[in-house]
């Protein structure tokens, strides 16, 4: 897709957006002038996992009390990718070792955001990059009944990993640790894809809140069928009768020094002294088309102290083929990362990572390592910024060449990315 067929897109979704607001934005001044008992919502709950909002008051309409807020705001991404495999990665022997390289849009997202009736908060986001059902990537609203008690109902991130649950626009890397988004390999073949520890987007429900400043929980159910589909179609599982096929889930985080922002590198709060201690879990009923039942597990620290930013996960995954499947092994998968940023000047960030993937599960001996190096240079605040990245593909302690080659199929054993972000 051409750049100005993008343009052209986001600038229809864009006057979509505002003829909503247009419709609904009038009954809600009118609401808030006749309500004035209920308790009103703090800005900082007004977020949308992909710009942060935080002390930016930018373009948007609210009614003179703040009781009401509508806030739009895009994302666009373009990058320069080059993928190197080597000969038993590519899908004939004929395929070029240079493959799936060039000119990219990860993400054009356009979106808003913003709070009502003074307990709700509302987020929509279109993403012009993507097709099918995540073209839709959020849409979700959010009721505060306190601080420490509230609903959240729609499509939005699942409750897993610090990775995913960080602002879009303020990852430390242009890409995510690639122990979460690779398939693990097993010796089946699914009429699915092969799961991955990444649970991502998902339609569903949430109760979170908020415990004395330190202790926040999520618990959710979810579709499990994450942000490709919009649709219910989900049965009563066949394994356990009682339980429906559905994504269940739960974190539980201790920030002892307040709360922890969900960044990996902010020019303008370089002063900051924040920790988050975390773990969660979740149980994906017939999952993969009703093929297995997957249980994963994860622990996760992450650490902002002026300039500089640390993060540290593990992960495992249990994967249990359904009855129908006749497949009576479980198989276990394991993964981990730490990663590291610190701001050398106001501007210019430095990042190293570590990713470790047990990839081919527990009872075959090797796994995979990616070591990465980056750089983020931010434009005129935070709103432009230029990442550039390099990983390279190393894998370790296979019993034979075979399993060694089978191991690292589909990844690439040097990897770069430049890629150029706007925000507003």
């Amino acid at each position: 897709m051409s750049m100005k067929l993008i343009t052209k897109a986001m600038i229809r979704i864009f006057r979509q957006l505002v003829l909503i607001a247009g419709l609904f934005f009038p009954a809600m001044c009118l609401q808030a002038q006749i309500s004035n008992n209920t308790i009103t919502i703090d800005d900082k709950y007004v977020e949308n996992d992909v710009v942060s909002l935080a002390g930016k008051q930018g373009f948007s309409f609210s009614t003179r009390t703040g009781d009401f807020l509508f806030k739009p705001y895009a994302l666009v991404q373009a990058s320069a990718k080059l993928n190197v495999y080597e000969d038993v990665g590519l899908d004939t022997p004929y395929a070029d070792k240079v493959a799936n390289s060039g000119f990219e849009i990860p993400n054009a997202i356009l979106g808003f955001t913003g709070k009502a009736f003074s307990i709700v908060t509302f987020n929509l986001s279109i993403n012009a990059a993507q097709s099918g059902g995540a073209l839709l990537q959020q849409a979700w609203f959010d009721l505060a009944m306190k601080e420490s008690f509230r609903i959240r109902v729609g499509k939005f991130k699942t409750p897993y990993t610090h990775a995913y649950l960080t602002t879009l626009g303020e990852t430390l890397f242009p890409t995510l640790p690639a122990s979460l988004t690779h398939g693990m390999v097993l010796p089946y073949s699914l009429n699915a894809v092969n799961p991955s520890f990444g649970t991502g987007f998902d339609l569903g429900i949430q109760v979170h809140g908020l415990v004395n400043g330190k202790w926040n929980y999520q618990v959710g159910i979810f579709n499990g069928t994450g942000i490709g589909t919009n649709s219910a179609g989900k049965t009563m599982s066949d394994d356990h009768s009682w339980l429906p096929s559905l994504l269940y889930t739960g974190r539980l985080a201790y920030m002892p020094k307040g709360v922890m922002p969900t960044t990996q590198g902010d020019p303008s709060n370089l002063n900051d002294d924040k920790m988050s201690i975390a773990i969660s879990t979740s149980y994906n009923v017939e999952a993969q088309s009703e093929s297995s039942n997957d249980w994963r597990a994860g622990v996760e620290f992450a650490w902002i102290k002026n300039r500089f930013y640390f993060a540290a996960e593990g992960y495992w995954l249990n994967m249990k083929f359904t009855k129908r499947q006749m497949i009576s092994d479980a198989y276990n998968f394991w993964g981990a990362y730490a990663q590291a940023g610190y701001f050398i000047t106001d501007k210019l960030q430095g990042a190293l990572r570590y990713d470790f993937m047990d990839r081919n599960g527990t009872d075959m001996d090797g796994f995979l390592n990616l070591p990465a190096v980056g750089v983020n240079y931010y434009f005129f605040g935070s709103n432009l910024k230029l990442q550039a990245m390099y990983q390279y593909m190393g894998r370790s302690g296979h019993k034979n060449q075979y399993d060694r080659d089978d191991d690292g199929l589909g990844v690439p054993v040097h990897y770069a990315n430049v890629m150029l972000q706007y925000t507003f």
